[in-house]
């Protein structure tokens, strides 16, 4: 089994990969480099869109823009602390070529060595916290070991998590719906459980216990297409995010599962845009 393939079969593609068709010679011609092919391959298979909410690929106007300005800024930002990097930024010979990034403002880049093969070069991972970590192997086995290392943490921390994701770029409808528990209704434990079941299937994308018995579960619905955290960390609340155009859709699925939970609903608030669902409270 091929690295690519070890990875899809890990984390499968979508089947309608967004901006699957990009581009790639004019980032290539950009940086006057050619780039892995396996890189080009992966972008072609998953499109635009992260792994795991942590992991994503440039596009090609991420990759002409970014290069090299976001790696000097980190590289800067590393001086001002009196440490230097250990490694060049392109275009100086043997520089570093960003390809990735995570959530928190991690890069992800080759260190493309001029005398190498692109399908030969090593790839740089440089954290938040100015660690310098070198994975073994080309893209596809870099975001497999991201990916799994990743779900591994999150289990040992307690997270529930059926493994791992991709989800593909779309500006979605963010909504939260505030609740109230009803009399006798059951537990956080017991209304998560009815919430799943009443959308089944769902897969389980990890959360948290916080101070107070404080709840955060984050779940994927309808394929993938629906995004909802249940919670009691920041309120008792829904938060669900979904393509527009499906509001009577998700409403119609999420009302009869909050009665069925014993809620009801106190107020539905639009986030970052116009309301799709009436406002209540």
């Amino acid at each position: 089994m091929t690295d690519l393939e070890r990875l899809r079969t890990l984390v499968p593609p979508p089947a309608s990969p967004v901006d699957a068709d990009a581009d790639w010679t004019r980032a290539a011609d950009a940086l006057g480099l050619a780039l892995p092919r396996e890189f080009t391959e992966i972008a072609r298979r998953y499109g635009h869109g992260t792994f795991c909410d942590e992991f994503s690929c440039c596009t090609p106007e991420e990759m002409i823009a970014d290069n090299p300005g976001r790696l000097e800024d980190l590289r800067f930002l590393l001086q001002d602390m009196g440490e230097e990097c250990p490694h060049p930024v392109h275009p100086e010979p043997g520089g570093l070529v960003l390809w990735g990034t995570d959530s928190i403002g991690g890069a992800l880049a080759w260190l493309a060595e001029p005398a190498g093969s692109p399908d030969r070069w090593k790839t740089v991972y440089w954290t938040r916290d100015d660690e310098f970590k070198y994975p073994e192997g080309g893209v596809a086995a870099v975001l497999t070991g991201l990916v799994e290392d990743l779900t591994a943490r999150m289990r040992a921390d307690g997270q529930d998590v059926d493994g791992p994701w991709f989800d593909h770029y779309r500006r979605d409808v963010h909504v939260y719906l505030q609740l109230a528990e009803a009399d006798g209704a059951p537990p956080y434990e017991e209304r998560l459980r009815v919430l799943r079941r009443s959308l089944a299937p769902t897969s389980a994308r990890g959360g948290f216990a916080g101070a107070g018995g404080s709840r955060q579960d984050h779940f994927a619905a309808a394929d993938g297409q629906w995004r909802l955290t249940y919670e009691t960390a920041y309120g008792h609340q829904i938060r669900v995010a979904y393509p527009p155009g499906t509001d009577a859709r998700v409403r119609d699925a999420l009302l009869p599962a909050i009665d069925a939970m014993g809620c009801r609903v106190e107020a539905v608030r639009p986030v970052h845009g116009t309301a799709h669902w009436p406002e209540q409270g």
